[in-house]
């Protein structure tokens, strides 16, 4: 034993310190003590599988109080479909095996399975003979919740990511065969880049809401025209609720639009004007986009933008109605509000 320092008020302990006769009665409190304070469920059985100690976190994990657990069949705490792993374990503890951490599945008091891991050592009599088993376990519901939360956004972020990039890959594809040149092209892809990442940001921010409220589709609409400014435009509020899916359709639809008013529309002209009006009922929403000012062909040639709105409203179970009618070009959008929610 190591001499104790001149001043300490500590009694240094060896392990062979452990075995002295002299300290036994203090080493035997002192791991009862730490057994009972653990935070771990911590008890042990039998070879036939009568619990014969159960300490506090046994309690706290699994419901039972130690008077109404010891003397009982470890069964207590294991799930019927459990039991063959229960009968391979006593097999191998009888072999002298120490087993261990493994995941695993008990029951509490409530019969609610609780998920833990499990460590499992054989105990042994002054004579060596292996007379039952000690078992620790820890609870890892949480951890496992964690885990599969993770397991679920990394899912949700390669969906997102996938749907994004083929978005953008169709974007290039048919924009680029239609392009008249390749700055036309880089600015209009650049521009419905933009767009994806205004309705990006809106999903985001939903999502980070404290008080779960949803994005609507006044919302969209604003982020989508924030670029253009407040000048001649007038858009009205609408608190119709837009799920994550739609988001993004609805904002390349908007765009197409405001883009195809900055082109040749109202917004192409310093004295023309843009009104966004919107009614609901039960079961859909029609927009009522208005431009005064621009110069419409009777025929327009149908493009990219044609195309790309054509297939985004095809997304959206939705219709379009284009009238040209006493100076006013008139867009009328009805969407369903079950296509909106998702």
């Amino acid at each position: 034993m190591r001499r104790r320092k001149e001043g300490s008020n500590m009694s240094p302990v060896s392990l062979h310190s452990l075995s002295d006769p002299h300290f036994s009665a203090d080493t035997t409190a002192w791991l009862a003590a730490i057994v009972e304070d653990s935070t771990d469920a911590i008890l042990s059985k039998t070879l036939d599988g009568t619990i014969t100690s159960w300490n506090a976190g046994a309690e706290r994990l699994f419901g039972y109080s130690r008077e109404e657990a010891v003397g009982r069949p470890i069964s207590l705490i294991i799930p019927d479909e459990r039991l063959d792993e229960e009968a391979d374990i006593v097999v191998r503890l009888r072999l002298g095996e120490r087993i261990g951490r493994f995941e695993t599945v008990r029951c509490t008091r409530e019969a609610v399975p609780v998920h833990v891991e499990v460590a499992i050592s054989p105990l042994r009599n002054a004579d060596g003979t292996i007379i039952g088993a000690s078992t620790i376990a820890r609870d890892i519901s949480e951890r496992l919740r964690h885990a599969n939360e993770q397991a679920l956004l990394l899912s949700e972020m390669r969906h997102r990511v996938k749907n994004l990039l083929s978005i953008v890959q169709g974007l290039i594809s048919i924009g680029g065969r239609r392009a008249d040149d390749v700055q036309t092209f880089t600015e209009e892809l650049n521009a419905r880049i933009t767009s994806l990442a205004a309705a990006q940001s809106l999903v985001l921010h939903s999502e980070d809401r404290a008080d779960g409220a949803c994005t609507t589709l006044g919302e969209i609409l604003a982020a989508v025209m924030a670029p253009y400014g407040d000048d001649g435009i007038a858009v009205v509020d609408c608190d119709t609720v837009v799920g994550q899916h739609a988001m993004t359709s609805l904002a390349l639809l908007f765009h197409e639009l405001a883009t195809n008013a900055v082109k040749y529309g109202a917004l192409s002209n310093p004295d023309g004007s843009l009104s966004v009006d919107i009614a609901t009922d039960a079961a859909a929403v029609s927009v009522f986009w208005r431009e005064e000012g621009g110069e419409w062909s009777e025929k327009p040639q149908a493009g990219f933008g044609t195309s790309l709105l054509d297939a985004t409203l095809r997304g959206l179970q939705g219709t379009i109605v284009r009238e040209w009618r006493d100076g006013v070009f008139e867009t009328v959008l009805k969407l369903p509000r079950d296509a909106l929610a998702r």
